[in-house]
């Protein structure tokens, strides 16, 4: 069983909401990136998204893309972000790592060695935007490995694709909230409520809601029907900007802190 299973198990055995915090690797400072995201699991993570910086994103939205802009003018790349998920493992080794982003630097890197290097390092599953699951044959050397492909279904998924989906997904099923970009400020919980409903009929794994969660209001309001929230431009808006690790891990904290403690008196 992988990490990211053994944790939606535990969640599932404790009746908790899973928090999964999503950071850009490299923003706003690279040498700080390790301590923040040992400060995500201090302040409750139980999962963490980390983003890949790339130059030509076509999901996230402007909060995302200058933290991609500003990790990548500091020189941070695919081969960077590897290294820190390895220095956390160091002394973490249960929470999961999901690593975001594009296909194109997983292809620059090669499939093959991207995998072996990411399994060593540490990484438990993939999400890869632009590579959808009819596509996704070029991703079976990380399967391969023992990296799951998180998978992204959307208000728009047709029926039949998402059955496709539903039956395919590993780790968990990211459900994007809206049509649109990160960072968005709406979130129609109601119409949300009916489509985790109708996904949960069908997979077998967890799912996850994220794009418009930006507060403990609003992960709380997702905690009663989702196994898990993702928040993220939120959380990379408040980290812009800090300087010193000090800054840095405290901001995570303050910011994820009220979102955990709400999910948890749910």
């Amino acid at each position: 069983m992988s990490r990211i299973d053994r944790r939606f198990a535990k969640l599932k055995s404790e009746g908790r909401t899973g928090l999964i915090p999503f950071v850009t690797a490299g923003d706003p400072s690279p040498q700080h990136a390790v301590p923040l995201m040992h400060a995500l699991v201090d302040a409750g993570a139980d999962v963490i998204e980390l983003g890949v910086p790339f130059s030509d994103p076509m999901a996230d939205g402007p909060v995302i893309q200058h933290a991609s802009e500003r990790a990548i003018a500091k020189g941070v790349g695919l081969g960077d972000v590897l290294g820190w998920v390895a220095q956390f493992r160091q002394r973490d080794a249960d929470t999961p790592i999901v690593l975001m982003g594009y296909l194109n630097p997983i292809e620059i890197h090669g499939y093959q060695r991207f995998a072996t290097e990411a399994v060593q390092a540490g990484v438990d599953g993939v999400l890869v935007v632009d590579c959808p699951l009819e596509e996704s044959a070029v991703l079976e050397p990380l399967r391969q490995a023992g990296l799951q492909q998180i998978l992204l279904a959307a208000p728009t998924t047709a029926p039949l694709r998402m059955v496709q989906l539903c039956g395919s997904a590993q780790g968990f099923l990211y459900y994007v909230s809206f049509a649109g970009i990160t960072g968005a400020a709406r979130l129609s919980t109601s119409d949300i409520a009916t489509r985790v409903a109708d996904i949960r009929s069908k997979s077998k794994a967890p799912v996850a809601v994220g794009f418009g969660v930006r507060d403990a209001q609003s992960a709380k309001a997702i905690a009663g029907f989702a196994d898990a929230v993702v928040i993220g431009s939120a959380l990379v808006e408040r980290l812009a900007g800090a300087e010193g690790v000090d800054d840095v891990t405290a901001r995570a904290k303050d910011f994820l802190a009220p979102i955990r403690a709400a999910l948890d008196a749910h």
